[in-house]
């Protein structure tokens, strides 16, 4: 840096560049490119920031430096242009000794300029939860001891609170619990990176690529030639591609026996109706049959017989919630 230079007649440019790590390096702008080889000095105070080889490459001329607010206004002397090549803390001391400067008046100030080189694409908040998942297992006592067998119980536990926020129609909790999901996805399948036997043995991009080709299949009328113009439509193809798909002895398979008994019995009366088969229900004393009775109507009525207890419950727990006010 010229630390004894004074600002001449032009005041200059100072361009700080920022990048994002989730994209690769090199994948800069165009913008960014045209500044980088107009520019009259590129600095950037990590010797190791993984945007300097492209850049090099480039023909970019990347000075390792640290210059302090007033170095940079004067290496603009004259008109020149500096791009400070972000690193990934942001240089936010840089930053506010420039806005001070700024401030002061003691020195005629270069035009300041934020130029993103690249930007993250949607969905690129997942890379970062997959870096911290693998350091976790690798470095938590706790996490790195974990199987399948021993998270599922909290999967059970993050699906209920998930649909409690949904009940209770809280925004926050709902990107809360979501998140919470999202990590059980990512921690089952960073186990299964590390299974003993190749078949067992997959990955996070797995599970998405798994997918990702299962919506495509079950939505040719989206992504193929078929058309649906309404939600009913959309559920036949979905219906008709998973038979395929599946291949099922029974309209029972794939149905999980332990989810609770009302969804359990409102997901088999689905089944048997979307299959056109006439099954009498069983019949016997208890409350139990008189239970499926319901659900069976309830599901041929468009009802979801687990959803409206679980209301009826909550209107239930309000009320001892008021008696015990009132009893207190």
């Amino acid at each position: 840096m010229n630390e004894i230079e004074t600002p001449g007649d032009g005041v200059g440019r100072v361009v700080l560049l920022t990048t994002s790590h989730r994209v690769a390096p090199g994948l800069l702008s165009w913008a960014a490119w045209q500044t980088l080889h107009a520019a009259d000095e590129v600095v950037c105070a990590d010797a190791t920031h993984p945007q300097l080889p492209y850049l090099r490459d480039a023909g970019v001329a990347v000075k390792q430096a640290s210059p302090s607010a007033e170095e940079l206004v004067r290496a603009c002397a004259g008109g020149r242009t500096v791009v400070v090549v972000a690193t990934a803390e942001g240089d936010r001391p840089l930053t506010d000794g420039l806005a001070r400067l700024a401030g002061s008046g003691r020195l005629p100030m270069p035009d300041l300029e934020l130029l993103p080189g690249s930007y993250d694409l949607p969905g690129a908040r997942l890379l970062d939860l997959v870096q911290v998942m693998d350091r976790i297992r690798g470095e938590c006592p706790w996490s790195s001891q974990q199987t399948h067998k021993s998270l599922a119980k909290y999967g059970i536990e993050e699906a209920y609170e998930l649909v409690e926020a949904i009940e209770d129609g809280d925004a926050h909790e709902l990107r809360e619990e979501l998140g919470d999901v999202l990590l059980q996805v990512v921690f089952h399948a960073r186990i299964a990176e590390e299974a003993a036997e190749d078949d067992e043995r997959f990955s996070v991009d797995d599970v998405a690529a798994g997918i990702v080709e299962k919506l495509i299949h079950r939505h040719p009328h989206v992504f193929g030639e078929d058309t649906a113009a309404t939600p009913e439509e959309v559920k036949e193809h979905w219906l008709r591609t998973k038979a395929v798909e599946k291949q099922r002895d029974s309209v029972t398979e794939g149905i999980p026996l332990g989810q609770p008994a009302l969804a359990l019995a409102t997901k088999l009366a689905s089944r048997v109706r979307t299959a056109g088969l006439t099954v009498p229900l069983p019949t016997g004393d208890g409350v139990g049959y008189e239970l499926l009775a319901m659900a069976v109507r309830a599901e041929a009525e468009g009802a979801d017989p687990e959803a409206a207890l679980r209301a009826a419950a909550r209107a239930y727990r309000d009320a001892v919630r008021a008696a015990e006010e009132v009893g207190a």
